[in-house]
């Protein structure tokens, strides 16, 4: 069985607070004994200060009794384990073991290494540089303390055993303290505080386990149990929202899509009821289609016709054009009544420009049914407007169709295929005029689109 969210999250959250703990005790328990060995450190410093005191006069008197009296009085302290007085030399000169007296101490010893580590002896060092912490013979630990005997003028000047002037230090009192009693302290303190590690261990687990069951475990399984009753159909089951946090967002969240579901399945119901209706309204749309694509095949058969019929009267206007101008030409040159000249003259130029218009017509049918590939190129949608309006122009003036035309002048060059354009504006013309078969008005107007997507072709007829 694999482990879910919340077994996670509670495994996660005692690991840490046993993390915590145990990080919290060991920084507690190093910084007691911290200050538990200053403490100790500042009770050997005054007690090796007391003893330099204490010892003053009897050392400018050099009465060794009164001077070892005095020693093995302070030593007999408890705590106190041993106190020593070196010469400069480094043998003991006093000491609270008399067997050590007289006996020359190596200087690689613990208590001499922080003076006389390097090759010249130090003369000058701070507490905790002469403090050292040693285990003695019987496994217990010790806490030692130098403190260094300064050639006063008093020790000059004395007539006993007077020292040369030059000479800084005269010997070093050595103090060693017991930590037994520290260490007994530290044990206990371990002792208790692992005991209170482990109480308040086990009280976090329980209460970040029900933390874990109440705001993640119970959520998750209500929304786990949601999820199946509203994949076995039941789209009206809620969640209850207990929290504005992300679960609560997430039981929200998962009503709010029951809701949509319970929506979508009613749509789809109303769909089912109304598909009938739907694919009749849609045969119609595909019937109106095909009707559509029997007119553009209509409209390609025309083309075609149109093209025949292009090529075959537009060789014989080209002749009635020619003998128009030709004639045109003659009469200028004839000897006639200038009057009969003149009427023969405009007649002549309305043939001309008859034909002209005829000759423009018969283009225009050309373009019309080229059949070619589309091709897209700038064009001007005005440019073909007019070529449309060419095509039914006659038309609209056998009908008394009035036409109203609002170009606008400033519209951009269109990319399209101008065959295509012109045959889409060319039903629309041809469909209005249908509209009207007693007359009426055509209004063509061409404008920039307001949204600034392109430009804009509208075709207006009064047709019912």
């Amino acid at each position: 069985m694999r482990p879910g969210l919340a077994a996670k999250l509670a495994v996660c959250l005692v690991v840490s607070t046993a993390a915590f703990f145990a990080v919290f005790g060991y920084l507690n328990l190093r910084l007691q004994r911290r200050q538990s060995e200053e403490m100790v450190l500042q009770s050997a410093d005054r007690i090796s200060d007391l003893i330099q005191r204490s010892t003053q006069y009897q050392m400018l008197r050099n009465d060794r009794e009164a001077l070892y009296q005095v020693i093995k009085t302070i030593g007999s302290e408890p705590g106190i384990r041993r106190v020593r007085i070196f010469n400069e030399e480094g043998r003991i000169s006093f000491s609270t073991d008399p067997a050590e007296v007289g006996s020359l101490v190596d200087k690689r010893a613990e208590a001499c290494t922080a003076c006389h580590a390097q090759e010249a002896p130090l003369t000058k060092l701070d507490r905790p540089d002469r403090a050292r912490i040693f285990t003695d013979a019987r496994g217990e630990r010790v806490l030692g303390l130098i403190r260094p005997i300064e050639n006063q003028p008093a020790c000059a000047e004395a007539a006993c055993h007077a020292h040369p002037a030059e000479r800084r230090i005269l010997g070093v009192i050595d103090t060693d303290l017991s930590l037994a009693k520290v260490d007994a302290q530290l044990a206990t303190h371990q002792a208790q505080l692992v005991r209170f590690t482990v109480v308040a261990l086990i009280l976090s687990s329980l209460v970040s386990v029900l933390f874990v069951w109440a705001v993640a475990h119970k959520p998750v399984k209500e929304l786990i149990a949601g999820t199946k009753k509203v994949a076995a159909g039941n789209l009206d089951y809620r969640l209850p929202v207990r929290s504005r946090d992300e679960l609560g967002e997430l039981a929200a969240s998962f009503n709010k899509m029951t809701e949509e579901l319970a929506r979508a399945q009613q749509e789809l119901t109303g769909w089912a009821r109304t598909l009938e209706e739907r694919v009749e309204q849609k045969t119609g749309e595909l019937r109106r289609t095909q009707a559509h694509l029997v007119a553009n095949e209509k409209m390609a058969a025309l083309g075609k016709l149109a093209a025949t019929v292009a090529h075959e009267v537009n060789n014989p206007l080209s002749g009635i054009l020619t003998y128009a101008r030709l004639t045109l030409k003659s009469l200028e040159a004839d000897g006639r009544d200038p009057a009969t000249r003149a009427e023969m003259s405009e007649q002549l130029r309305i043939i001309e420009r008859e034909s002209r218009r005829c000759g423009d017509i018969m283009r225009n049918l050309l373009t019309f049914a080229r059949q070619a590939p589309p091709q897209r190129a700038p064009q001007r949608l005005n440019t073909l407007i007019e070529r449309a309006l060419t095509l039914v122009q006659h038309q609209l003036e056998l009908q008394g169709i009035e036409l109203e035309k609002n170009l606008a002048a400033d519209l951009p060059p269109l990319a399209c295929d101008a065959g295509q354009i012109q045959q889409a504006l060319l039903a629309l013309l041809v469909n209005a005029a249908e509209a009207m078969p007693r007359g009426g008005r055509l209004r063509v107007e061409t404008r920039l689109d307001p949204a600034g997507h392109g430009v804009e072709a509208r075709v207006e007829d009064t047709g019912p």
